[in-house]
């Protein structure tokens, strides 16, 4: 089973797990991880001037860069991770489980965001690797990161919640809606097309040009 070949629902749900506890983990309101991973990142970001050696200005500019390197993450695990072809009963149960379920109901808005415990954690181990790399670099780089998954995330509810602004914004949720009812091998950039431009996934002539 490979995404491409589901058909989109415009409404309703499915249920994943029969344990009731993992079933909940699979679901969260998008406030919830917004609301922790903007607290997250602030005391990063506080950490790192208050405690470090690093100037305000440097410090910034390794925010920036940790945001830069989520985009490249979010396009390449969008594309083959998300999109991991399902040559196999086991790979094609694994891609609809963390996936393929979006893409059959993409206005779930329970399952449009990772639940925090998943994310909260892979976030720490992330800050852990990152610490060891990087040294006090770490926090302010690990602050953009994460601002930069906040943004993925607030984007990804807005564009399957809610109808396309009459702004630049415009563009992102026409970009996503050719992802997924016209071409689910295009367009993996949720928060930014930039990698798609640079990796060629930008098809011309799409809905980003409407």
């Amino acid at each position: 089973m490979e995404t491409l070949e589901i058909k989109p629902q415009n409404k309703g749900t499915k249920r994943l797990f029969d344990n009731p506890v993992l079933e909940k983990l699979t679901r969260t309101h998008i406030a919830v991880p917004l609301i922790v991973f903007f607290f997250y990142a602030a005391a990063l970001l506080g950490w790192s001037v208050y405690t470090t050696q690093l100037s305000v200005a440097l410090t910034s500019t390794v925010f920036f860069l940790g945001w830069l390197v989520f985009s490249w993450v979010e396009y390449n695990v969008h594309r083959f991770v998300f999109h991991l072809v399902g040559n196999t009963p086991r790979k094609a149960k694994f891609q609809y489980t963390i996936h393929g379920v979006h893409h059959e109901f993409p206005k779930d808005k329970e399952r449009l965001a990772m639940p925090p415990i998943m994310s909260v954690t892979i976030a720490t181990i992330l800050l852990g690797v990152f610490r060891l790399v990087m040294g006090d670099f770490a926090f302010a780089f690990t602050a953009g990161f994460i601002v930069g998954y906040s943004l993925y995330l607030w984007v990804h509810y807005m564009v399957h919640a809610y109808a396309p602004p009459k702004n630049f914004f415009r563009i992102l949720w026409l970009n996503h809606s050719l992802h997924h009812y016209k071409n689910g091998k295009m367009v993996f950039g949720v928060s930014s097309p930039l990698w798609d431009y640079i990796y060629g996934t930008m098809p011309k002539g799409t809905l980003a040009k409407a």
